[in-house]
């Protein structure tokens, strides 16, 4: 059975000029798509099968992240229904020159699991072991009480 840290994924994108806004930070649409690709991932990994979006909750921007930087994007599975999947996502920017971080972004994603013709199937169950796995389980709900 899968845990938090099994799925926990993290990657970073390079905000470039075709990535930008009007005000030369990173259009919103874009971070929310490479969001929507690591959880996405995140979800596969948990369930074993192709994941497909199913919703977003409270995509909430604190700051812009400006072209040059890179955006740092989290991803992890920390709630499993029958047959979906819930991801806690968050952003960071960062400057590529010293490693500095701000959040900006945060959202918790769904995702059900489809078999080959397209239903959804069932995900195995989450299971927590470790003291990672309780606080990144923890701080995840913590924000989706947060929420409501």
């Amino acid at each position: 059975m899968p845990t938090p840290t099994d799925t926990y994924l993290e990657n970073r994108f390079r905000v470039q000029p075709n990535d930008a806004n009007n005000y030369e930070t990173l259009h919103g649409g874009e971070l929310m798509k490479w969001m929507d690709e690591l959880g996405a991932m995140a979800a596969m990994r948990f369930a074993g099968e192709t994941c497909v979006t199913a919703g977003v909750e409270d995509l909430s921007f604190h700051r812009p992240i400006p072209v040059g930087d890179t955006a740092l994007v989290e991803a992890y599975v920390y709630a499993a229904g029958r047959t979906s999947v819930r991801v806690r996502l968050r952003a960071w920017r960062e400057d590529p020159r010293t490693g500095e971080t701000e959040r900006t972004t945060e959202s918790c994603f769904t995702f059900v699991a489809i078999g080959e013709d397209g239903s959804p199937v069932e995900v195995p169950e989450l299971v927590v072991e470790t003291e990672e796995d309780e606080r990144l389980r923890e701080k995840a709900l913590a924000a989706e009480s947060d929420e409501d």
